[in-house]
């Protein structure tokens, strides 16, 4: 089985069938840690709702769907902050499908798509609790940096330099 990696409308069933499962992931992680439980269904839904990615609709932004064998399995989004600067959102892959290289197919994708769109740097954020991201970036050249925004759930920050130029990463 091979990987492909195309643009999604946001609003597709593919589309949307990740986003609920990206959410429900990364929510129940983040309670399960520090509350002990697993999102509440309500909030879910709310939230789901709150969120439906408009920011990653065209012209600034695009949002990446893999499929693996042709199922959808994974999801990509990056949005203009600015004119050189972009941010990277919503990657995800399936459970059943990791360790079979589709993240990393993804970000590349992502990082193509920022180009794209006229960023020279892709910035993101994310928790210490998905380790697995945090491994994934640095993997992929993106050094840990001084934080760029203020979202309450953001613990780690990360850039890089899509023309190939390296900045400076914490001690």
């Amino acid at each position: 089985m091979t990987w492909t990696i195309a643009p999604e409308p946001v609003g597709s069933p593919a589309a949307a069938a990740l986003w609920r499962a990206y959410y429900t992931e990364v929510s129940d992680r983040y309670y399960l840690l520090h509350e002990g439980r697993r999102t509440d269904p309500a909030e879910l839904e709310r939230e789901i709702a709150a969120h439906p990615g408009a920011e990653l609709a065209p012209p600034t932004g695009r949002l990446l769907v893999a499929r693996y064998g042709g199922e959808p399995a994974g999801s990509a989004g990056v949005r203009l902050l600015d004119a050189t600067t972009a941010e990277l959102t919503r990657v995800f892959v399936h459970e059943a499908m990791r360790g079979k290289g589709g993240a990393a197919l993804l970000v590349g994708a992502a990082e193509e798509a920022a180009r794209a769109l006229g960023a020279g740097q892709l910035i993101l954020d994310t928790r210490s609790d998905l380790a697995e991201a945090r491994s994934l970036y640095a993997r992929l050249g993106y050094t840990e940096t001084e934080p760029h925004n203020d979202d309450k759930y953001a613990e780690h920050w990360f850039r890089k330099d899509l023309d190939g130029a390296r900045r400076t990463s914490l001690s």
